[in-house]
């Protein structure tokens, strides 16, 4: 930390400099918004939004070829479709060379998703890595500035969390989180694009739990963060209860999303 001057004592034995502080009036703070550290990258986040894109329509091929191999090779069904019309005046309409084709789909599709994969995964790994950095340096810049009271007042752990495990969870969020929910996003819309153009009434009935899900969700994702922010505050106290009651709340709210979905894919079955 940066050398300070010793305090100046009066006669009577007070901390002068303690009393000019209070006479100082405090500055707002500025806050250091993400976007603000996101600004340099933007060209690798781009990089990143093409390659997500193309993750994103892996993700949605990959079931293709095996309704090649169902409907045209093993059921000999005849497909409407624009796409199969071009792909048999291609390779024919033998089933050998169908398969044949259905093979090769798979591997492209395959290759598609590990080039986009590791592209996203790369920029964004990057991208998380620069920020913490930059991020890392502005926080311990800032809290070498701060006064000596500050120091007195606040405890050591404290300071220590917000320097390492608040870092590594933003570190996180760039690297897992910020194109992850893009990638799931663009699959979930695309998936139900396709629903409704194969059959739009099974889809409506797989998307008749979707407002219960939603509000159960939404439900358990508020209460999770509350209970998450709890176990900050409280961390440099080991407050284990608050951290069990989070890890519960987190724990309860996968199978029940999962009986969720099991209902709709019943309903589906049913009908």
């Amino acid at each position: 930390m940066h050398q300070l001057a010793p305090p100046a004592i009066d006669g009577n034995g007070n901390n002068n400099s303690t009393r000019m502080e209070a006479k100082i009036p405090s500055r707002r703070s500025k806050r250091l918004a993400i976007r603000e550290l996101l600004k340099p990258h933007i060209p690798s986040l781009l990089l990143g939004l093409l390659a997500v894109a193309g993750e994103g329509a892996a993700n949605l091929l990959e079931p293709w070829p095996l309704k090649i191999v169902l409907d045209n090779v093993l059921r000999s069904q005849q497909s409407h479709a624009a796409i199969m019309r071009h792909i048999q005046r291609f390779v024919g309409t033998d089933k050998l060379a169908m398969l044949k084709f259905a093979c090769f789909a798979v591997v492209a599709i395959a290759a598609l998703d590990a080039i986009c994969t590791y592209g996203e995964k790369y920029l964004t790994t990057s991208v998380g890595q620069w920020v913490t950095y930059d991020l890392r340096r502005t926080l311990y810049s800032h809290i070498q500035k701060l006064s000596l009271a500050f120091h007195d007042q606040k405890r050591t752990g404290d300071l220590i969390s917000r320097v390492t495990s608040d870092i590594d969870a933003i570190q996180s969020f760039i690297t897992q989180g910020l194109l992850g929910v893009l990638i799931n996003i663009i699959t979930l819309l695309g998936m139900v694009a396709v629903m409704f153009y194969l059959n739009w009434r099974f889809t409506l009935i797989a998307l008749s739990v979707a407002p219960m899900l939603f509000a159960i969700v939404y439900s358990y994702t508020r209460r999770i963060k509350k209970a998450s922010r709890a176990v900050r505050k409280k961390e440099g106290e080991e407050g284990v209860e608050v951290a069990l009651r989070a890890r519960g709340l987190k724990a309860k709210l996968t199978p029940i999303v999962n009986l969720i979905v099991a209902t709709g894919t019943c309903l589906v079955l049913w009908f």
